[in-house]
């Protein structure tokens, strides 16, 4: 799953648009971007944040640098737990080309301390989008976790891994998403998104009408 490898399944898939959410980390976002242009796809900044509830939040940003202040933020926040690469393989940092540019030596996925309110309203005052990741699933979904939505922060679009749980997200606006840990579990596009902009609008013009897109309430 390396940025480059990443880009190359989405363009074989036919995906026009890929956002990369490592969990808690924007690092490999750099990299990722320049992958994509090469192979002609939009970028999408982003994270997959685990709050301090053990819930996991997509985050997502319009802009790479905004991403990475976002990342330098959560940082502060993470959990110092030292990764086991023997069994959960090494953190690497890419650069350019998958050429390795560094080691992240604190476990990932572990919880941070920003709660899901506290990281929603982050992530929104910074001109970002946030929605609960994988909604039907045990591991780290919203409901398995609380058992309900909150009352805040108000979500407005949820996640499914399955088209057939729409209905768990309680009428709200609904992204069914592969949540990709492995290059064959990469979408092949079956569920799309229609994007108010040209298709030979530039990256930018795209990226601004996807945000639109996931802003509007229904």
């Amino acid at each position: 799953m390396t940025p480059c490898n990443i880009a190359g399944m989405g363009y074989l898939n036919g995906l026009r648009i890929m956002a990369l959410t490592d969990h808690n980390t924007a690092k490999n976002c750099p990299a990722f971007f320049v992958a994509c242009r090469e192979y002609g796809i939009v970028p999408v900044p982003g994270m997959e944040l685990t709050t301090a509830e053990d819930v996991h939040m997509v985050c997502l940003f319009p802009k790479l640098d905004t991403a990475l202040a976002f990342d330098k933020l959560v940082e502060e926040k993470r959990m110092k737990v030292k990764n086991k690469p023997e069994i959960f393989g090494e953190q690497i940092i890419m650069g350019e080309q998958d050429v390795p540019i560094g080691n992240d030596p604190w476990f990932l996925p572990a919880a941070t301390a920003l709660t899901i309110e506290e990281g929603a309203k982050l992530v929104r005052s910074m001109g970002g989008v946030c929605y609960p990741a994988h909604i039907d699933r045990e591991a780290n979904g919203l409901l398995a976790v609380l058992g309900f939505f909150p009352e805040e922060p108000v979500f407005t679009l949820a996640e499914v891994h399955d088209e057939d749980k729409r209905d768990l997200a309680g009428g709200r606006k609904i992204l069914v998403s592969s949540d990709a840990h492995r290059l064959w579990e990469i979408s092949d596009g079956s569920f799309c998104v229609h994007l108010d902009v040209s298709p030979e609008a530039g990256e930018e013009a795209v990226r601004e009408a996807f945000f639109a897109m996931l802003e509007k309430k229904s």
